[in-house]
């Protein structure tokens, strides 16, 4: 397959936007009927996403799905299609539960079902196909751009729909939802129209000396790889501490530092605006400037992490005198560089070991961010409440939390730091993962 240049990867981040647009809606907008016109305890919203989390478990086989095709198309479009489906019934079933709770309940626990294997489908395709058509060089800066073009799709998506949500109804909720995930189906249609080529064809080719391989034996057969074995530990390691963060850094800003509601949304703003800037960052420096190799930011961005978590300790027992917002942001920047490198870290690593499982590989590490964030925003909030339970002082109690968050991060830089691959490739000498100096190919 011939390396896709700058418009491919704009295109593909197209289908992450489109992507992201639908997602947005079932996680958040729907959240908030749910809770404040319904007045729907938030257990159940919070379960109903949760569930879109556990379904992501079937990551891995679709990636062997894509593997045994040799073609990454047809698995994006036809889990585009499962989800915006799953999205339209998740805002019919939310309209539904006004007048039939447990009907409508029923409805919404099978569209959140749809909603995570279309996700599963979609999202890890779209990753092997970046992984297997972008050039080592340009993986850092495709995957900034493809991850801001989500990012995009959430902020369009929620500022439009809120707009055209008002005033509310139940018919107008199904009716913007299911016109965002129509449009969100052409645009990936418009996207990927022969952006894959034939390459995939040659690709799947090379299934045919393994037609009868099941999916649970090639699963066994990368989880013996040492490389990717431990690159999932480290994906579930960083992410846990990464969103273990998310449900409580406001109430922490609240309660230590007395900021008001408006005061800590503008702080996560802050956040966001510093992990944006840490993706540009490693982007330009790796590929642009030559400074560093993926291998090192990742380890960088998350021992960075855990300094800046050992800020907000800090924070937690000085209180108002601590310099909040600055660490915030420095905690949002190492967290975007972490994040970008790990992400062209994973795009190499899916095709180092055996030959066409670079499916199953990326399915392996989704599965295991996916689990890994249900598991880390529900653990951050209990641990925190613990906490308060058992220390009297709740900036303190803050304290122990992130100081524990501090430690996961340091654990993934040691998780990272030990990870071995091949000698890179000439051109991929710059943003090589190796332990060792690179070696040239004779």
């Amino acid at each position: 397959m011939t390396p896709l240049g700058w418009f491919g990867i704009v295109r593909l981040g197209l289908v992450q936007m489109a992507l992201g647009a639908i997602v947005v809606l079932t996680t958040s907008t729907l959240n908030r009927v749910m809770v404040v016109e319904l007045a729907l305890p938030a257990l159940v919203p919070g379960l109903l996403v949760a569930i879109h989390y556990a379904v992501q478990i079937t990551r891995p086989r679709m990636g062997f799905g894509s593997d045994r095709s040799g073609r990454c198309t047809p698995w994006i479009l036809g889990g585009m299609a499962v989800l915006a489906a799953g999205g339209t019934l998740a805002a019919a079933a939310t309209a539904w539960m006004a007048t039939e709770r447990y009907a409508g309940l029923a409805l919404a626990v099978l569209a959140f079902f749809f909603v995570g294997l279309g996700v599963s489908a979609c999202g890890t395709s779209v990753l092997v196909l970046l992984a297997k058509s972008v050039a080592a060089q340009r993986r850092a800066p495709a995957a900034t751009i493809v991850w801001m073009m989500m990012i995009i799709g959430f902020a369009v998506t929620a500022g439009l729909a809120g707009r055209w949500l008002d005033p509310y109804s139940p018919q107008r909720l199904v009716a913007v939802s299911g016109g965002v995930a129509l449009i969100a189906c052409l645009v990936a249609v418009a996207a990927l129209w022969r952006l894959e080529g034939q390459g995939g064809v040659a690709d799947g080719a090379a299934q045919d000396a393994e037609p009868k391989l099941r999916f649970l034996e090639a699963l066994r057969q990368v989880w013996q790889e040492a490389a990717a074995r431990r690159f999932t530990i480290f994906v579930f390691v960083s992410m846990l501490a990464f969103s273990a963060q998310d449900l409580i850094l406001e109430p922490f800003a609240g309660a230590v530092f007395g900021l008001s509601p408006g005061a800590t949304t503008q702080l996560s703003g802050l956040q966001h605006g510093g992990v944006l800037l840490g993706m540009i960052a490693c982007a330009l420096a790796g590929s642009r400037w030559g400074i560093g190799s993926l291998r090192s930011w990742t380890i960088g961005g998350c021992i960075a992490s855990a300094f800046a978590l050992a800020g907000l300790v800090a924070a937690g027992v000085v209180g108002p005198r601590w310099p909040l917002h600055a660490t915030v942001f420095a905690l949002g920047a190492a967290n975007g560089a972490f994040s970008i490198a790990a992400i062209g870290s994973m795009m190499r690593l899916a095709g180092e070991g055996r030959a066409s499982r670079e499916g199953v590989r990326m399915g392996l590490w989704g599965a295991s961010q996916a689990i890994s964030f249900g598991v880390g925003g529900l653990a951050g909030a209990v641990a925190s409440d613990i906490a308060r339970r058992f220390i009297d002082s709740p900036g303190a109690a803050y304290a122990v939390v992130f100081g524990a968050e501090a430690v996961l991060f340091l654990w993934a830089a040691a998780l990272a730091a030990g990870i071995e691959t091949r000698a890179p490739q000439r051109r991929t000498r710059r943003w090589a993962w190796t332990r060792s100096t690179p070696t040239m190919p004779s």
